[in-house]
């Protein structure tokens, strides 16, 4: 990479050592990331979340596997919890009297106004909500397993001496 010439200029950004290596500092990093990018863009997540771990400085191998949260199995049921989160969310389970957006649903009641007015709405919202906590979560869970891994590696340790 330090070769190429078109990659000569961002090379000393890509193979800093600080991104490939596990610390307890990237890994939770790269854990946040890849669960945010993972859940907010559907396609391209991997390079999305590799090129996001430079300024970052999140661990890109974590980043990047953290993606495959979401998958082809999981994504119809994730997007029913986005929609179900936005719904919530967005109260759109209370009726509100004169509701322009309901109104105009009414009135159109082809499918692509239904998608559009409704669902797309409390999916988005619920996407990005959902994105936060994961990343948060993922931080967090990370952060707890790597202490505890460490923890019990002190203690197989000590136990030995």
């Amino acid at each position: 990479m330090e070769a190429n010439r078109f990659l000569r200029p961002i090379a000393h950004r890509v193979l800093a050592p600080e991104l490939w290596r596990f610390t307890r500092r990237s890994v939770p990093r790269g854990v946040a990331l890849g669960m945010f990018t993972g859940i907010l863009i559907p396609l391209g997540q991997i390079p999305a979340s590799a090129v996001l771990a430079l300024p970052l400085r999140a661990n890109v191998p974590a980043a990047a596997l953290t993606t495959f949260f979401t998958n082809p199995i999981t994504t119809p049921l994730l997007f029913i919890l986005y929609y179900q989160v936005g719904s919530w969310m967005l109260r759109l389970d209370t009726s509100v009297p004169g509701r322009p957006l309901g109104d105009a649903v009414a009135a159109q009641p082809d499918w692509l106004h239904w998608l559009i007015a409704d669902v797309g709405p409390a999916t988005a919202v619920g996407m990005v909500a959902c994105a936060v906590i994961g990343a948060v979560l993922g931080y967090a869970l990370s952060a707890l397993g790597w202490r505890l891994w460490i923890a019990a590696k002190w203690k197989r340790r000590h136990g030995r001496d």
